[in-house]
């Protein structure tokens, strides 16, 4: 009796283990086996397009909700087959909708889900994001952030209904983002014999926002932990979606062996699958150059957009760069220094199969600078609390308290500096500084990365007041307390008058202004770049 048991148990398991690569059909729903040695078997529903059972090695990962497009599609016309190209076998799902289609494509002996998204307009069913709601208790764990998105266990709500409390800490899904630049894979993990669940997109070249966006990634949330990959959502937005696009590919990978990485992902496959929208490498071209202007000791990066796509890449410490692959079309062009904006050329053409050849320069001019404090770079790097707000809420008492500062030019350290400004919370912060003699007529820039209900500075001279600038363009929701900084980057040039500064003492007072209100840290305010006086 026991050998038979002992025999039933092995052949149990060397069916999940060792199953037929294929689809077949249950009722309303499709039942897609990846045929690899770690067995990866999910269903996917026929009715909705929403994968509502994912096993990997026999072990049910899927939460109560479903992993789905969105919010789910509701409904959707759903066809599976079987399909060969160059000799290897695919499963290919297509979800049709009004306004997109969905695909998810298995590759035999894989445990991935490859994906990708077409849609003709943004859909009405929420945010285009793909979402895999994951049991927590076999999946806990978030990479690469760790506990900081983690919300499961919450004992109070600080902000809205994302940014609570857990063991003392702030925490929100929205501090599990990474920069597009930097991205490799962002994963959830757990159980003995550990598994890891990851996204990896190769590139986003159909999202919006540039190389430096960023967005959730994912959050234990108790009841499931999600893991993300968002394509287009309104989180500090500062560009128009793109529509008629192929978003992806992008790959759901199921690991025994570690965390993925980016770089060995390949999808070129799928130019044998017929995906709407999908330009393989041979339909694109490049562009290389060189970038000047710019010190080695700034990250150089160069960035390309048009209505439809977007690339960027990082220069080497020489300036010389060459794009990733490119569909046809014409671009405009930037370079940043960090990531502040310093240059920007249009009308740069890209051709199937060739690389244009492009340099471009930095437009900073030299300027006698009389102090600067911190680094034209797009980033609020160095200042009070920037080592901390990406992953923790301004409240939170890891934070160095919030309060006016008075920073004195030649002996506070760049850390007593704010990085943001809060209309009353720490407004206003005073610069004192000593010069050796009266300047003249000189120019104080304030260089600023995000901008929340309308807050922008005003800048008094000693007793001179300059006007107060116009309100910046409204970037419709939260940032510094979801981890954001990047926005517009408005620059702030304040002309002084000659006579207004003076040989000795002097002291400039910047102020957070708004017409708007609010409470406590969702107060109008603003995130400094950085602040410089020249002549």
């Amino acid at each position: 009796m026991m050998l038979h048991l002992l025999l039933f148990s092995v052949l149990a398991f060397a069916s999940s283990v060792f199953a037929a690569f294929g689809f077949t059909k249950s009722g309303s729903n499709y039942v897609v086996d990846a045929g690899s040695s770690n067995a990866l078997v999910f269903t996917v529903n026929g009715g909705s397009c929403d994968i509502t059972s994912i096993k990997y090695r026999g072990t049910e990962l899927q939460a109560s909700g479903a992993t789905q497009l969105s919010s789910g599609l509701g409904s959707a016309t759903v066809k599976v087959e079987s399909v060969t190209a160059s000799s290897v076998n695919y499963v290919k799902v297509t979800c049709t909708t009004s306004t997109l289609t969905h695909y998810m494509v298995v590759k035999e002996g894989e445990s991935n889900i490859y994906l990708a998204t077409y849609i003709k307009e943004e859909p009405s069913v929420g945010e285009l994001r793909f979402i895999a709601r994951l049991k927590s208790s076999v999946l806990p764990e978030e990479y690469p952030y760790g506990k900081v998105s983690t919300t499961s266990g919450s004992s109070a709500t600080v902000e809205g209904s994302d940014v609570f409390i857990v063991d003392g800490e702030t925490r929100s899904k929205f501090y599990s983002s990474t920069r597009f630049i930097d991205k490799d894979a962002q994963c959830v993990y757990g159980g003995s014999d550990v598994i890891h669940v990851c996204v990896l997109a190769p590139h986003p070249e159909s999202s919006s926002g540039g190389p430096f966006f960023r967005d959730i990634e994912s959050n234990n949330a108790g009841e499931a932990t999600n893991l993300y990959w968002y394509m287009n959502s309104n989180h500090v937005q500062t560009e128009a979606y793109r529509t008629n696009v192929l978003h992806g590919p992008y790959i759901l990978t199921f690991s025994r062996s570690g965390i993925p990485k980016l770089r060995d992902a390949d999808t070129s496959f799928f130019s044998g699958l017929s995906i709407t929208g999908y330009v393989p490498e041979s339909g694109r071209g490049h562009v290389s150059g060189t970038a000047s202007g710019i010190s080695s000791s700034f990250q150089i990066v160069v960035h390309w957009y048009n209505t439809e796509a977007q690339y960027w890449a990082i220069a080497s410490s020489n300036g010389a760069f060459t794009s990733p692959a490119m569909k046809p079309g014409t671009y405009t062009m930037v370079l940043y220094q960090g990531e502040y904006k310093v240059a920007t050329a249009t009308g740069v053409s890209v051709s199937a199969g060739k690389t244009t050849s492009k340099n471009i320069a930095s437009t900073e001019t030299s300027r006698n600078s009389l102090w600067k404090i911190g680094e034209f770079d797009g980033q609020p790097t160095g200042f009070l609390n920037a080592d901390k707000f990406l992953r923790m809420h301004p409240s939170d008492s890891r934070m160095t308290a919030w309060k006016p500062v008075t920073y004195t030019v030649g002996s506070s350290s760049l850390n007593q500096f704010p990085m943001a400004l809060f209309q009353t919370v720490n407004n206003p912060v005073t610069i004192k500084f000593t010069l050796s003699s009266a300047p003249g007529a000189a120019t104080l820039r304030i260089a600023t990365t995000l901008s929340f209900s309308g807050a922008r500075p005003q800048a008094q001279v000693n007793s001179w007041t300059a006007a107060a600038p116009p309100a910046p363009t409204k970037i419709d929701s939260r940032g510094v307390t979801r981890g954001a900084y990047r926005g517009y980057g408005e620059v702030y040039d304040v002309s002084i008058p000659s006579g207004t500064l003076v040989a000795g003492s002097n002291t400039i007072t910047i102020t957070s202004i708004s017409g708007s209100s609010g409470s406590t840290f969702l107060n109008p305010n603003f995130i400094f770049d950085a602040v410089e006086l020249f002549t």
